[in-house]
């Protein structure tokens, strides 16, 4: 099954006329795709935080480490 996937690859990149191991718009589609992870990731983090005890435990935290600075200073 393998080996007939490869085929179609091949065929499909040689007929749009790029090399089988052409890498070019491959760092600008990582880069997008770990845009979208973080983009992602904080979407849940701010959905967590505005809804039911999130904002509370966000707040405990920060107060936490002010204080954690604070008596160190």
């Amino acid at each position: 099954m393998s080996h007939l996937i490869l085929r179609w690859y091949l065929q499909i990149t040689l007929a749009l006329g790029h090399a089988a191991d052409d890498d070019s718009g491959q760092a600008t589609t990582e880069y997008a795709l770990v845009l979208l992870g973080a983009a992602l990731v904080a979407l849940l983090v701010i959905a967590w935080a505005t809804t039911g005890d999130g904002g509370g435990k966000i707040g405990r935290l920060f107060d936490r480490v002010i204080d954690s600075v604070t008596s160190h200073l």
